[in-house]
């Protein structure tokens, strides 16, 4: 320090000099953050997998929506539509876009508007990144109908509002922080410059810090995320103040001992000095370990490591600087020197827990069990919370929530992928066989893909269908054979009447001729008759179509025989001449049932094929799906085809509405369910050989929600274990770090408690934001193990008189510091509070909540309790105490 105090200008004009070249020269942080701060989860989960697999397809496209709410209805505002569309492609922009019209198809006009009519859908993809989806939808927001509300939504556009809003949070929280913090510090020191040493000194130390997370992340793509800058704001202007509070106050008492200002400064970096840095190293070891992590969004935490190891730098050097500098008139207009009075507050909260420490127990019991008990868990995963209701994106994700239901708006995307064409009639049955059963889930509204591009079945690829229609087919063949055989019957009558008039008129041998072919005829009606029944009885199509085939050649003789019988008649007698018109108009009687026959067989012929191919068709057996070759030919079925279908035909997606919010824990739950359901039904089929992946928010959220468990879990186990290490070595026991530990992991789950009951129980939101446990934990366990650091410190000092003694003096004299500490770090927590992003106002909470509850309960009561009941040997009584003390 005397080396430090000696080159104090130099050092000084270094450091600062250092932030404003920092400062000019880092990218900034927050375009870092909204660049590579999203939800970024491991290569290794399925949502992740499915993104590569698009990106490598080039199917990578962002999508936005521009959502229509008529006051009226679609059908009334059909030329508005048709213009909003028009406009839009249209429109220049930086990247291709790709309109889909709602007129383009009745199938897309159902998909688009709403049942009730009151919404309807523009979806518009997007050949770019995500800032080029955000500009669009922001080119598109003076959109506007007549008779309606135009929003543009998208994930693109929410993530954007709620990057937005956290910045705008941050600046409010920026504000009030140093306004807070500079009343407070007034308050304190009761003096107009003391309160601009650690602003001045913090202030140094965000540049300085921030600026070198911007390098790191820039350089080395240093985690950072939303939270990274508003934490550095919180925690380095919360325990930057609470140190220089320490040092000042230390600082004040050597002058007041009548100290010259070099060895006052000597004297306190020598005692409150050392406090100060093992209670800093501390905080830096919990934050530090959250590079273990393996989630980004929660290792961006550790820019609060970076910003705690300038801190102490700056507090070493530029806080000595002011010292020496200012002198006797750092403390102005105050002329009031002197230390801390002992606080009887903690005096009497220790009298309790010390001498009393089963009733100190019991009224910690009283006042954490509570909220331990509704405390249930409830954790949200809606980042749609974490921005006003009023955001244009909200308004238009409401809008498609009340016009087709929040689950259409936010598919699960089943993705798979395969080396081979997924368009062929076996993949195709196993598909819609999967579409039928994914559909068939409690938690499935619809499933919309290829095979079911309406999202509902598709009638005529399934057999029992197919095999009825068939059957209605045979049944009209009966018909129509039987229809034939009564025409034959009546021709059959005519020729013989006709006979009977050719024989009494001339001598002819037409009579007979005819009176044969007359007989002929009724005689195949005869065989019509045998094939009729013997279709409708044995369904055997390829027996019938030979006998009709035989049938057919002997109508043709016949009516050949008629028109040669015909031309005989012709010159003969008027009357005969008569009877050869009408034996004419007979013989054309015979060419149409032989035409009909030829249509009735090449049916016949069909059906024979379809049955043939369908035998042979093996998918069929377990899927109970046949595709027929002209399905696939179909042009229709080929715009289909392109429309749900990638990587020419060798990757396709199924999209999967839930009937729950997509952003909901309930359908996380249904997402893991449909996982496993699918990964077990493919099973035995050609599917499982393809990769099969699910993308979607739900499916974002079930991975986000298995890793930052297992991240919270085994981050906690690695943060409490270095700090366990750490006051062992500090405090030279094992005892204590333990007590301490307990209780801040008690003082944690009950604001957790607290958190719940206002957001969920008061407000009414879903539950706590998914990332306020983790962080929340780190927060408050880092930065509260300071003040056990403060109290245990000071006891190391004074346990030499005894046990209890020795903790009630530490007590009484270090409260003070202690509840002011806590105050002001509570202050710069609760500076979130205005930030209106949800996740930082739970965050806030917690941090308050556990640290007052920390500093006026857990700490007076709950720690010297357990460690009196342990330790106390002497068990010096409250009266003995009370005695020495006088």
């Amino acid at each position: 320090m005397s080396l430090i105090l000696r080159y104090k200008w130099g050092i000084a004009s270094a450091l600062v000099i250092l932030a404003v070249l920092l400062f000019f020269l880092a990218p900034p942080l927050a375009d870092l953050v909204e660049e590579k701060g999203s939800v970024q989860l491991a290569d290794t989960f399925s949502s992740s997998k499915a993104s590569a697999i698009l990106d490598n397809a080039g199917e990578s496209e962002e999508t936005i929506s521009v959502v229509l709410e008529f006051d009226q209805s679609f059908d009334e505002q059909e030329d508005d539509v048709q213009s909003l569309i028009e406009e839009i492609e249209s429109g220049t922009y930086p990247v291709d876009v790709d309109v889909i019209s709602l007129f383009d198809s009745d199938e897309i006009k159902d998909q688009l508007v709403s049942e009730d009519n009151s919404v309807a859908l523009i979806p518009i993809t997007i050949d770019g990144s995500s800032d080029d989806a955000v500009a669009i939808g922001e080119q598109l927001q003076s959109l506007s109908m007549t008779d309606g509300e135009v929003y543009i939504t998208g994930e693109a556009l929410i993530n954007h509002d709620v990057d937005v809003t956290s910045q705008e949070g941050l600046a409010k929280t920026e504000i009030i922080t140093v306004i807070l913090i500079f009343v407070l510090l007034l308050v304190v020191f009761r003096a107009l410059v003391t309160p601009l040493v650690p602003l001045l000194s913090v202030g140094l130390t965000y540049l300085i810090s921030q600026s070198i997370v911007a390098f790191l992340a820039d350089w080395f793509d240093f985690p950072i995320s939303n939270y990274t800058q508003i934490f550095l704001v919180a925690v380095l202007f919360g325990i930057g103040t609470d140190y220089c509070i320490l040092l000042l106050s230390r600082y004040k008492e050597e002058l007041a001992a009548g100290h010259d200002i070099q060895k006052a400064i000597l004297t306190t970096y020598r005692t409150a000095g050392k406090t100060l840095f093992y209670s800093g190293l501390a905080v830096f070891i919990g934050f530090a370990a959250i590079g273990f992590a393996d989630f980004a969004i929660y290792q961006s935490a550790v820019g609060v490591a970076v910003g705690i190891a300038v801190l102490l730098l700056v507090l070493y050097t530029f806080v000595p600087f002011l010292m020496a500098v200012l002198k006797e008139k750092l403390f102005w207009p105050s002329k009031k020197v002197g230390s801390h009075a002992d606080n009887r507050l903690w005096g009497a909260l220790g009298k309790l827990s010390i001498f009393r420490p089963v009733i100190s127990l019991l009224v910690v019991a009283v006042i954490t069990v509570p909220f331990l008990i509704i405390y249930n868990h409830n954790i949200s995963f809606n980042n749609v919370d974490e921005i006003s209701a009023d955001a244009n994106s909200v308004k238009g994700l409401r809008a498609i929530e009340s016009g087709f239901g929040i689950g259409n708006a936010l598919p699960v995307s089943i993705i798979i992928d395969s080396e081979d064409d997924m368009v062929t009639p076996e993949n195709l049955a196993h598909i819609e066989a999967l579409s039928r059963f994914v559909a068939g889930l409690d938690e499935v509204d619809q499933v919309v893909g290829l095979t079911r591009p309406a999202g509902e079945e598709l009638d005529e690829l399934y057999v029992d269908n197919q095999l009825n229609e068939l059957s209605e087919g045979l049944n009209d063949a009966v018909s129509g054979t039987e229809d034939m055989q009564d025409g034959l019957q009546q021709i059959s009558e005519q020729l013989r009447q006709i006979s009977n008039q050719v024989s009494g008129s001339t001598d002819s041998d037409a009579g007979g001729s005819l009176s044969e072919a007359a007989t002929g005829l009724s005689q195949l009606s005869e065989q019509l008759g045998m094939v009729s029944m013997q279709l409708e009885q044995t369904q055997d199509i390829q027996t019938a179509s030979a006998q009709l085939a035989a049938i057919q050649q002997n109508l043709q003789q016949i009516s050949a025989g008629l028109s040669q019988g015909s031309a005989e008649l012709e010159g003969a007698s008027a009357q005969i001449g008569e009877l050869s018109a009408g034996l004419s108009q007979l013989a054309d009687g015979v060419d149409e049932v032989n035409t009909g026959l030829s249509e009735l067989q090449s049916g016949l012929e069909d059906a024979v094929e379809f049955s043939s191919n369908l035998a042979n068709a093996e998918y069929v057996r377990g899927t109970g799906v046949y595709i027929p070759d002209e399905l696939l030919e179909n042009e229709d079925f080929q715009e289909i085809i392109d429309m749900y279908t990638f990587t020419d035909g060798t990757g396709l997606s199924l999209e999967v509405s839930l009937k729950d919010d997509p952003y909901s824990v309930e359908a996380i739950e249904a997402t893991r369910e449909i996982k496993a359901a699918v990964n077990q039904f493919v099973q035995g089929t050609p599917l499982q050989d393809m990769e099969i992946e699910f993308s979607g928010v739900s499916s974002t959220n079930s991975d986000l929600e298995e890793i930052s468990s297992a991240d919270f879990n085994r981050t906690v186990i690695i943060i409490l274990a270095g700090l366990f290490l750490t006051l062992m070595v500090l405090l030279r026991s094992w005892t204590q770090p333990l007590v301490i530990i307990a209780g801040l992991v008690l003082s944690y789950y009950t604001s957790l408690g607290i958190t719940e009951l206002v957001f969920v129980h008061i407000m009414g939101y879903s539950g706590i934001s998914w990332a306020v446990p983790f962080f929340g934990f780190v927060m408050l366990i880092a930065l509260g193990v300071d003040y056990s650091i403060f109290l245990f410190d000071r006891y190391q000092e004074e346990k030499r008189i005894g046990v209890r003694e020795g903790l009630m003096k530490s007590m009484v004299k270090m409260g003070s510091v202690i509840i002011t500490a806590a105050i002001i770090l509570s202050g710069t927590f609760g500076a979130m509070m205005p930030s209106g992003v949800l996740s930082l106002m739970q965050i806030g909470t917690v941090v308050v909540s556990g640290l007052m509850l920390f500093g006026l309960v857990i700490l007076p009561l709950f720690i010297p309790a357990i460690i009196s009941l342990g330790e106390g040997k002497d068990r010096t009584s409250k009266t003995e105490y009370e005695k020495k003390a006088l």
